[in-house]
């Protein structure tokens, strides 16, 4: 007994209730179809027709985008369901009933067979088969079509808008979890128009089921009314024509305003307004065009014959409305010029030079155009600083420490349209943004080219084409990777920042760093810093991981390692090669995110012994060198890094661990995505396969 008293308490929940609304629905609209309503029930399901079909073009009305509204499909079989239904339940009565006058199918029916249509069965004929003309052949084959064209540009457009959002991921833009987001929203839009191209055809379907209905039901009535009741033949026709009349109107007038909803929902624009608001705003925001209305309708208003009075109110109305929106214009533009103008500061006396006007140079800067102005001014709202504000963040939680924060100004020396990135006051990049329209960047694999302003992708020089905004989708089918002017400006300077780490780790924030990791290991740092090691060489090791792209998130380690090797090993270059090895795993991971084996590049026996003979002594740089055997390595290197690229796996050269920071920074010339490793940085789970041997021809 307490479980079933615990059932029903759970199923009572409103929650749950809420979620029984929906197959009790169903499951009454079916049971419309078998069993028999009387003319009251048939009254309150007609007029509940109808208040759904106006709640469904409301909500149309006043919905942003289609996807606001993404139940409409499964709404369109409800509805069409319950017309069906509602259809089965009325033929059912006029049949049985309707020769005991015109009231006895409900007062909703006789209202629609008589007030509507003055009670006259062949206007109401005329009228019925013209309802069910607009609604199938130019409102509903209209609305199939736009949502079957935008289903297929959806799914044309999505790998297109998938490689956007993994781009904006990538650079720091956006999160995971927004990401995600807008994946999903991808998906569902693809979903939507696709159910819409399908969901209607379920109203073409009632359109045609209304006018077979309504010839059943004529001739039914005339059967059994003469057959069976003896009435005669003008009299059946009359009653039982007048009856069908109506309940064909009653159903079919609904499914008109229903076919409107789904019309306007396909067919508008996203933006941030409903129709309403955009129809008024765009239809009657220009006086010019209100005045030329207007007056066309005046002149035509004039001419003999005309009716006169019509066209002269409408166009008079034009006109005045008009001279109202110039009047509106012109009172915002001298309200405008009347605002009180910032009082200027009064000059102050000159004073001597101090050490105020020497400014520090900014260690991050970004410069921009005045045209650029409106995506970096916070009191616009510019979308470029959110994303300076994520991409440091992301680059916090990627590389491991905190970078310089990004200091925005203006230079009216550079292009309307540029900008540029400094580094301790010095420029590292440059590039053009144009706010308002899209760079469309050619990954290696569209389908044809677009029309616009020729340029390359400034951050990884691309090829890459300024578009309109007008042209977003055709560049996503086309298979171009679009972004904003806000996202190529952020996107170069997250390039830059990952470039030039190490520059970006100062001793500031290797203090800070250490200062950060001591709040949970304090013991680790005090016996390291400045004890074992000063802070100079903790922070050069750092900066040598940094140079190579290694992160430096496992803080814990490399202060582990530091601290157990130096009290015999102070040279931060062997330190570096210490600290590498302890990061073995997290080195190879980064380079192979998946998969036991290792393909990479080795050297030749031979050449090996030559370059550990020749980098003796070296400066670090390979000036020890033979000129010839140097030219050699290096493009041996290139070719055979070009060939790892070209096959889809990384430049890794694999080298014993006397040669590898020495070639390493002398093999950057050859290609800068190489990355060098030591035989003693790989674990020991790892297959390594050998793909490329460099000096085999020597």
């Amino acid at each position: 007994m307490a479980t079933q008293a615990l059932s029903w308490q759970s199923l009572v929940r409103p929650e749950n209730l809420k979620a029984l609304a929906a197959p009790i629905l169903i499951i009454l609209i079916l049971s419309m179809m078998v069993l028999p309503l009387p003319p009251f029930m048939l009254d309150l399901f007609f007029t509940f027709n109808i208040a759904m079909s106006i709640m469904v073009m409301l909500v149309a009305l006043y919905t942003l985008k289609p996807l606001d509204f993404s139940v409409f499909p499964t709404v369109l079989l409800v509805t069409t369901l319950l017309r069906l239904s509602l259809n089965v339940a009325s033929t059912r009565i006029v049949l049985l009933d309707g020769h005991n006058g015109p009231d006895a199918a409900g007062k909703v029916i006789e209202a629609f067979g008589h007030f509507l249509v003055g009670g006259n069965y062949a206007v109401g004929i005329i009228v019925f088969i013209i309802l069910t003309i607009i609604n199938f052949v130019v409102i509903t084959k209209g609305a199939g079509r736009i949502a079957e064209v935008s289903a297929r540009f959806t799914l044309d457009a999505m790998p297109g808008k998938q490689m956007a959002i993994d781009a904006d991921l990538n650079a720091g833009l956006i999160g995971e979890d927004e990401a995600r987001r807008r994946r999903k929203e991808i998906s569902q839009e693809a979903d939507f128009f696709g159910s819409m191209d399908g969901a209607s055809k379920f109203v073409r379907g009632d359109a045609i089921a209304g006018i077979l209905i309504l010839l059943i039901n004529i001739i039914g009535g005339l059967i059994v009314g003469v057959m069976q009741h003896d009435m005669a033949a003008g009299e059946a026709a009359k009653v039982y024509t007048l009856l069908t009349i109506g309940d064909g109107l009653v159903a079919q007038i609904p499914a008109l305003v229903i076919s409107v909803a789904a019309g306007m929902v396909v067919s508008r624009v996203n933006d941030d307004k409903d129709i309403t608001t955009s129809f008024l705003g765009q239809m009657f925001g220009n006086p010019m065009v209100l005045g030329l209305a207007g007056s066309i309708l005046i002149i035509m208003g004039v001419i003999p014959g005309m009716p006169h009075f019509v066209f002269l109110l409408l166009g008079g109305a034009l006109g005045w409305l008009a001279w109202r929106k110039v009047r509106q214009n012109q009172q915002a533009e001298i309200a405008a010029e009347q605002k009180p103008a910032a009082v200027a500061p009064s000059p102050e006396e000159s004073t001597d030079a101090s050490w105020a006007d020497v400014a520090p140079v900014d260690v991050l800067g970004l410069e921009v155009g005045y045209r650029l102005i409106p995506l970096v001014d916070r009191g616009q709202d510019g979308e470029l600083l959110k994303r300076i504000r994520g991409l440091r963040k992301k680059f916090a939680q990627e590389v491991g420490f905190l970078s310089a924060p990004v200091h925005i100004r203006d230079n009216l020396e550079l292009k309307p349209n540029g900008y540029r990135i400094t580094l301790k006051g010095v420029e590292v990049g440059t590039g053009e943004a144009f706010p308002g329209m899209f760079l469309a960047i050619n990954p290696g694999r569209v389908s044809g080219p677009l029309a616009g302003s020729q340029t390359k992708d400034p951050a990884f020089g691309l090829p890459a084409v300024w578009i309109e905004g007008g042209m977003r989708d055709q560049a996503h089918i086309m298979g171009y990777t679009v972004v904003d002017a806000g996202t190529v400006v952020a996107t170069h300077l997250n390039h830059l920042i990952l470039t030039h780490a190490a520059e970006l780790l100062g001793r500031q924030e290797s203090q800070a760093l250490l200062d950060h990791l001591a709040k949970d290991a304090p013991k680790l740092i005090e016996e390291l810093v400045p004890k074992a090691l000063p802070l100079s060489t903790v922070q050069r090791v750092l900066q040598n991981l940094l140079e190579e792209g290694v992160n430096i998130r496992d803080m814990r380690s490399i202060i582990e390692t530091l601290a157990e090797n130096a009290p015999r090993v102070q040279d931060p270059t062997e330190l570096t090669a210490l600290v590498r090895i302890a990061l073995g795993r997290a080195i190879v991971q980064q380079l192979y995110p998946s998969g036991q084996e290792l393909q990479v590049m080795a050297l030749e026996p031979g050449l090996e012994r030559l370059l550990t003979q020749a980098l003796q002594g070296a400066g670090g740089d390979g000036s020890g060198i033979e000129p010839g055997l140097a030219d050699t390595l290096l493009r041996e290197t290139a070719a055979a890094a070009k060939r790892q690229e070209d096959l889809g796996m990384p430049p890794v050269l694999l080298v014993p661990g006397g040669l590898r920071w020495l070639l390493s920074r002398f093999l950057r010339r050859a290609w800068t995505n190489l990355k060098v490793l030591a035989n003693s940085e790989i674990p020991e789970t790892k297959t390594i396969k050998v793909t490329a041997i460099i000096g085999a021809k020597a």
